[in-house]
C-alpha cells in the first residue's frame, strides 16, 4: 500500500526516533534520483547524501577520539572505517526499517531497490544530513551517537584484526603459496543476517568466520588462516 505524505513522514520520524521541524527534509532524504527523474522531483537524497556523509566522519571520529584515549591514529581510522562503511550502514537501514520509506522509480522498485545495500546506506546518509539541516549539530550527533556506539564497542575488541587480510596476503607470498580466495555463505534475513567465510587457499581450507558483515567474517576467517600457516611454516 502507498502511504501518504504525511504517514510516511511520521512513520519514518518513529522508526528513526527523530521529529523534524520540517518534514520536507525528512521527504527529501528519501528520495531516491529514479523517482526523482519519474515524478518531476526538484531534488532527490543525493545533497543530503553528501552532507549526512561529512557528518557522520565527525561524529565517528569524535566518539572513538573520546571513546580510545591512548588509540594510536592508524588504529582510530580502523575504528572508523569498520563501522562506516556501505555494508555496515545499511545493516543499520534494515534495523530501522527505511526500505518501507524510501521513493524510488518504477525500475528500481521492481528491482527490489528497497533491499540494495547502497540504496539503504545512502538514504541512511541523507536521513543523517536532513537532521543535521533541521536540528543543527547537537540533534545530529544525538542521533549518529545513539546509532553507533554499539557497533563501535563491537568493532574495539576486533581491531587487532582489521588488516588481517592483507597480513594473510602477505604470508602466502611469503611462503610460495597461491592466494587466498573467501567462501561466503549467508544465513538468516536480512536485518540479521549472519555469514560465515572460510579461506581456501590451493583447493584447501585454512579457517573460518562468522559475522554480521561479509568483510567481518573475511577479516575472522584470515586470522584463523594465519595462524594455521604460520604455525605449519614456522614464521
Amino acid at each position: 500500500m502507498t502511504l501518504s505524505f504525511e504517514d510516511r513522514i511520521s512513520e519514518c520520524s518513529t522508526r528513526i526516533g527523530y521529529q523534524f521541524n520540517d518534514s520536507q527534509l525528512l521527504w527529501q532524504a528519501l528520495v531516491h534520483r529514479s523517482w526523482q527523474a519519474e515524478h518531476n522531483e526538484p531534488l532527490s537524497n543525493e545533497r543530503l547524501e553528501f552532507l549526512g556523509d561529512a557528518v557522520l566522519g565527525w561524529v565517528v571520529a569524535d566518539l572513538a577520539f573520546h571513546r580510545l584515549d591512548n588509540m594510536a591514529e592508524g588504529k582510530l581510522t580502523d575504528l572508523r572505517r569498520s563501522v562506516v562503511n556501505m555494508h555496515a550502514l545499511a545493516d543499520l537501514a534494515r534495523n530501522l526499517g527505511l526500505g518501507d520509506f524510501i521513493l524510488l522509480g518504477r525500475g528500481e522498485e521492481a528491482a527490489n531497490g528497497f533491499e540494495k545495500t547502497s540504496i539503504l546506506a545512502d538514504t541512511f546518509e541523507a536521513i543523517i544530513g536532513a537532521i543535521y539541516l533541521d536540528g543543527g549539530a547537537s540533534a545530529a550527533f544525538g542521533f549518529v551517537k545513539r546509532m553507533l556506539t554499539a557497533p563501535i564497542e563491537e568493532a574495539i575488541p576486533q581491531l587487532h584484526m582489521f588488516d588481517a587480510k592483507t597480513r594473510l596476503q602477505e604470508l602466502c607470498s611469503r611462503i610460495g603459496i597461491g592466494a587466498p580466495e573467501y567462501d561466503i555463505e549467508g544465513v538468516g534475513p536480512d536485518h540479521e543476517r549472519m555469514f560465515t567465510a572460510t579461506v581456501i587457499i590451493d583447493g584447501d581450507a585454512y579457517g573460518s568466520g562468522e559475522g554480521r558483515t561479509k568483510k567481518a567474517a573475511e577479516q575472522i576467517a584470515a586470522v584463523g588462516a594465519y595462524e594455521t600457516l604460520a604455525t605449519q611454516h614456522n614464521v
